[in-house]
C-alpha cells in the first residue's frame, strides 16, 4: 500500500509535518523497490527523521515548497534495489570518511567521519538484512567479516 499525507501508517501520526512529508515519500519509494510495508515504515521514518536533524534551513524549506507525496507518484524502482537487500554491509574508508554501503552499491547509504559509529550502522543494517558486515581497515584490506544470518 502507498500512502500520502492524509492516508498514511498510524505510526506515523506524532511526526511532524515536515518529517511525515519525507517519511511518507521515503517509504513509498521503497515500497516501490520491493521493500515489505514491515520493514518500509521503520526504514522510512527512522531517515526521514535522520533528514530532518541534519537538513539545512534551505533543504527543509526547499521541500516543504514541493507537493506532497501521492499515491500515483512514480518512483525510480530497480530490480538492482531488490538484490541489495541480500548483500552484505561493508564499512570502507574512502576521502578522509567511513562509509556504510551495500556490496554492489554504487553510491553508500551513510558517511562517518568515525569508524565505530560507521561500524555501529552497519551492524544494525546488517541485522536487519541477515547478511554479513564486512569491516575494512583504512589501507583497503579486509579487517573482519560479521555474520547476522
Amino acid at each position: 500500500m502507498v500512502w500520502n499525507m492524509q492516508d498514511y501508517p498510524s505510526t506515523m501520526k506524532n511526526l511532524g509535518e515536515l518529517v511525515r512529508k519525507k517519511a511518507i515519500d521515503i517509504a513509498n519509494a521503497l515500497l516501490q523497490d520491493g521493500y515489505p510495508e514491515d520493514r518500509a515504515i521503520p526504514i522510512a521514518t527512522k531517515q526521514a527523521q535522520e533528514w530532518y536533524d541534519n537538513a539545512s534551513p534551505e533543504e527543509k524549506e526547499t521541500f516543504r515548497q514541493e507537493a506532497p507525496p501521492q499515491k500515483n507518484d512514480p518512483h525510480n524502482g530497480k530490480k538492482q534495489n531488490e538484490f541489495l537487500l541480500n548483500t552484505n554491509v561493508q564499512v570502507k574508508h574512502q576521502r578522509n570518511q567511513w562509509q556504510v554501503i551495500s556490496k554492489g552499491a554504487k553510491k553508500p547509504s551513510e558517511i562517518y567521519d568515525n569508524k565505530n559509529k560507521a561500524i555501529e550502522r552497519a551492524k544494525y543494517i546488517a541485522q536487519n538484512k541477515g547478511t554479513k558486515l564486512e569491516i575494512y581497515k583504512q589501507d583497503g584490506q579486509l579487517q573482519e567479516t560479521r555474520d547476522y544470518s
